[in-house]
């Protein structure tokens, strides 16, 4: 097995479940020490059992990406605990759905606080620790920012915002000698799905996705961790997220006039 991540210290946001549960398993696989940060301490915990049932290092790190105070009491406890940062993974979010019509302004701070504010106050506060080390950042989108499906105007402008951000970080830390990836994955098992618009889980709630095109999450984990490595620009995971990123850059008025019809 490949350790490209011998002797690293990785944390990631949204790391109780999905891609990031997934990605914090792969990079302890690949021999670094993974914090997992989100709120429900629970989840975290797990995720963390499992890095050690493996072998590996873990720390459960509950925060609030939301929350500028959260973030930083975060990063300060891993830094006393585990001395040093080499790689963030800013991947926490959720998805209000809902067609813009129907949208108050307090769906649209939901979405754009953890999506979009929230990647933003991740890389503030782990930058001058990636400066230090020289190391990796990664942010989260998705290919729906390609081609946005009616019906789901916040999450898709959230993510476009996060391909924006992601862009930027790049240009802006390239000169320290830190790499920003933008992470665009297609369909990941995940629960975003069982998420409704107020941030509340309901394991109940029927996943809407076209379920033969679901990927597993540990499948999208390893590319997504060959490209964070390579400190690749841009990554599009999964078959499907790559052909739709493709038609949507391409053709996007041909997109648009597919998915209207939808």
């Amino acid at each position: 097995m490949s350790r490209r991540f011998e002797g690293q210290v990785a944390w990631v946001t949204g790391g109780g479940s999905g891609i990031g549960a997934a990605l914090a398993l792969e990079l302890a696989r690949q021999g670094a020490t993974v914090a997992v940060s989100g709120r429900r301490e629970d989840r975290l915990r797990e995720v963390v059992g499992r890095i050690e049932a493996a072998g590996g290092k873990g720390l459960a790190l509950p925060c609030d990406v939301t929350d500028e105070g959260s973030l930083q009491g975060a990063v300060e406890r891993l830094l006393a605990e585990l001395g040093r940062l080499d790689l963030v993974v800013a991947n926490a979010g959720m998805s209000v759905g809902g067609k813009v019509e129907s949208l108050s302004a307090r769906d649209w701070h939901r979405q754009l606080d953890v999506n979009v504010i929230g990647v933003a106050l991740t890389a503030r506060a782990a930058i001058p620790h990636l400066k230090a080390s020289r190391g990796r950042l990664a942010v989260v989108g998705s290919v729906i920012q390609y081609a946005p499906v009616p019906g789901n105007g916040a999450y898709a402008a959230s993510k476009a915002a996060v391909h924006a951000l992601g862009h930027v970080l790049h240009g802006e830390l390239k000169k320290h000698g830190v790499s920003c990836t933008t992470v665009n994955p297609g369909f990941v098992a995940s629960e975003i799905a069982q998420v409704d618009n107020e941030g509340v889980f309901h394991a109940d709630r029927p996943d809407k996705r076209p379920a033969r095109l679901i990927v597993p999450a540990d499948r999208a984990a390893r590319e997504i961790a060959r490209g964070i490595h390579a400190r690749r620009r841009e990554v599009v995971v999964t078959g499907h997220g790559k052909l739709i990123a493709f038609i949507g850059r391409h053709f996007p008025g041909f997109t648009t006039w597919a998915l209207a019809r939808m």
